[in-house]
């Protein structure tokens, strides 16, 4: 179901992730759109700076029952408090692979992946507009730990 992501496998990805993070952030609010894509790319060169062999990092193939590569899942280990755990910091599915459940197992190919790491459990961010991505965490029972709110106040007439 997962294993680790080739060489152009990762290049591929990047050219797909670096704008789709940079309207994620636009749409959230975060970032304005004539600098964006920059900002993007430059997160990612400084989270990734040794591309997919940066320590720490774990980016693998999400593959169809027939072996075809369908998507990405990166994972990275960090610390939460007295424990090691890996944080989802991306699980794209390509668009003509979705809703075909190559999420639902990727993240339980995560958990395995956890397991044999002997990590203590996962964490991840989801952007609030992303309700596919927020009902599938719900569905596999990630339960919140922050929440960032936001309401727009218009001037008065």
């Amino acid at each position: 179901m997962i294993r680790p992501l080739t060489e152009a496998e990762y290049a591929a990805w990047l050219a797909d992730v670096v704008p789709g993070y940079a309207g994620d952030k636009v749409a959230a609010g975060q970032w304005r759109e004539d600098e964006a894509l920059e900002k993007s790319r430059q997160e990612y060169e400084a989270l990734l700076p040794q591309g997919r062999d940066t320590p720490d990092n774990h980016l693998y193939s999400i593959d169809a029952a027939d072996g075809r590569h369908v998507g990405v899942l990166w994972l990275l280990v960090k610390q939460r408090g007295a424990e090691r755990i890996v944080h989802v910091y991306d699980l794209m599915v390509w668009p003509a692979h979705q809703r075909q459940g190559h999420a639902e197992r990727a993240m339980r190919a995560a958990e395995d992946e956890v397991r044999r790491l002997g990590l203590a459990g996962i964490a991840l961010h989801v952007f609030g507009h992303n309700k596919a991505a927020r009902a599938l965490y719900d569905k596999l029972g990630y339960e919140p730990t922050n929440l960032n709110l936001y309401k727009p106040v218009p001037p008065k007439p």
